[in-house]
């Protein structure tokens, strides 16, 4: 845009006698409102004219500057929280690799206390524009130039390959390839990557049919969440059925809401005793009218996670007369009974 300096001198004296009387407002300030309501007295076309033309520029450098930036955008889950958050830095997948090694080993002496900790200019994001972000880096815009799945509890690293889609490893094949990486003195950024990449071929980890994510129009509310039939406890989790009480498809992205067919949908949400909070994921079974059963699953923002501990906790306590929070506790407690001592 287009800007113009006007320099004026003025005595210092003239200056600071104007200012006496101009009630708080600088000299500057009250030449610009002087200059503004000169501006708005210019002929209605002329003034229309010129505030359009401006607007349009300013309109133009901020998307060039939109289309300037460089970030990478990740999805981390860890001590049973996730997150989603975006960070102004030109990361790529060995450039993740070796931050996730450097944390899992606590390599340094400032190391945080959560992986988000490791990244200066990260910001959240929502879920929804973790999504956009996804599909904006496959278009291959240029502004996003990593995407990253980390789930450090169950340790899995899932990089974003414009080609082939989503690529899932173990986070010790990553840690151990950024080693034989890095383990070269000299070696050059180029002869790095390679050595990563060679260290990794073959060892991605195959996805599980049922870990297709569904995403809908909206997310869930309070009033969507309710249970029917037993709460099943499968080792460390307990397994809450969902009633369909809702639109299913806005929320899942399906088509089950309709007179065209007789699919239905069996939810079930999970509570995790050892970590003492709801899972990240709802598992979803798409039972089709003809007998087949498809599998998926829809991940919970933290908001949604947060709407779910009221609802079990009730539940829990109808049904077996015990709050998670004691449930969780009788669970630690047989879990953690000192092993009986081996008979000599």
């Amino acid at each position: 845009m287009n800007s113009r300096d006007i320099t004026l001198w003025i005595d210092e004296r003239w200056y600071d006698a104007l200012t006496k009387h101009l009630k708080g407002k600088t000299l500057e300030e009250h030449l610009e409102n002087v200059i503004e309501e000169m501006c708005n007295k210019l002929p209605q076309q002329e003034y229309e004219s010129i505030r359009g033309e401006i607007w349009q520029e300013q309109q133009d450098e901020r998307k060039a500057r939109e289309a300037a930036r460089r970030f990478a955008v990740f999805h981390v889950t860890e001590g049973g929280n996730s997150t989603y958050f975006l960070a102004e830095e030109n990361l790529e997948f060995f450039q993740i690799a070796r931050r996730i090694r450097s944390y899992i080993r606590k390599s340094g002496k400032d190391t945080p206390a959560q992986f988000t900790g490791m990244f200066s200019h990260g910001e959240r994001v929502s879920r929804e524009q973790f999504d956009e972000y996804v599909s904006e880096r496959l278009d291959n815009t240029g502004r996003v130039v990593g995407a990253f799945d980390i789930d450090l509890d169950n340790g899995y690293l899932d990089a974003l390959n414009i080609m082939d889609g989503w690529k899932r490893f173990h986070i010790r094949d990553v840690s151990s390839a950024v080693y034989f990486a890095l383990k070269k003195s000299g070696a050059s950024l180029e002869e790095q990557w390679s050595t990563f990449l060679d260290r990794l071929q073959g060892k991605e980890v195959t996805y599980e049919t049922e870990s297709q994510y569904l995403t809908g129009s909206r997310t869930l509310r309070a009033e969507d969440i309710s249970f029917a039939e037993d709460i099943i406890q499968n080792d460390n989790l307990l397994e809450f059925y969902m009633e369909v009480s809702f639109n299913a498809d806005q929320v899942f992205g399906t088509n089950v809401c309709t007179t065209e067919n007789d699919d239905w949908l069996d939810i079930y949400a999970n509570y995790d005793l050892e970590r003492s909070c709801v899972c990240d994921t709802l598992e979803v079974f798409l039972q089709r009218s003809n007998g087949d059963e498809l599998g998926f699953k829809y991940r919970l923002s933290s908001e949604e996670q947060a709407l779910f501990v009221p609802k079990m906790n009730s539940y829990c306590q109808e049904h077996w007369g015990q709050s998670l929070e004691e449930c969780c506790a009788d669970y630690l407690a047989e879990h953690r009974q000192a092993p009986p001592e081996m008979q000599m």
